[in-house]
C-alpha cells in the first residue's frame, strides 16, 4: 500500500516553530528551540549537540553540549526530526 505525503502549508518543519526540536543529521544530533525555517536551512535558539543520547525513555540527553546562542542547520543534512525529549 502506497501513501503519498502531500505538501501542506504550515505542516512539517513550519508546524514545529517555537518547539524544542531534535534533528538527526548526517554526522550529529542537534537539539534546540526551532525559531526559523526556509528552503535551505533551519535556525535553532540555544542549540546543543547531542554526543550521547542515553535511553530515549529519559527526559534528558546523557551528554548534550551547548554550542552558541543560535545555530543554522542545512536542511540537506537533516535525516529526520521531531519533538523527542
Amino acid at each position: 500500500m502506497k501513501k503519498l505525503i502531500e505538501q501542506v502549508e504550515g505542516e512539517g518543519l513550519e508546524s514545529l516553530l517555537g518547539e524544542q526540536v531534535t534533528f538527526f543529521c548526517m554526522n550529529y544530533i542537534y537539539t534546540g528551540k526551532l525559531i526559523g525555517v526556509n528552503d535551505t536551512c533551519v535556525l535553532l535558539q540555544d542549540p546543543k549537540i547531542v554526543y550521547e543520547t542515553g535511553s530515549f525513555q529519559e527526559k534528558q540527553w546523557k551528554d548534550a553540549q551547548p554550542v552558541c546562542p543560535q545555530l543554522y542547520i542545512q536542511t540537506a543534512s537533516i535525516e529526520s526530526f521531531g519533538v523527542v525529549k
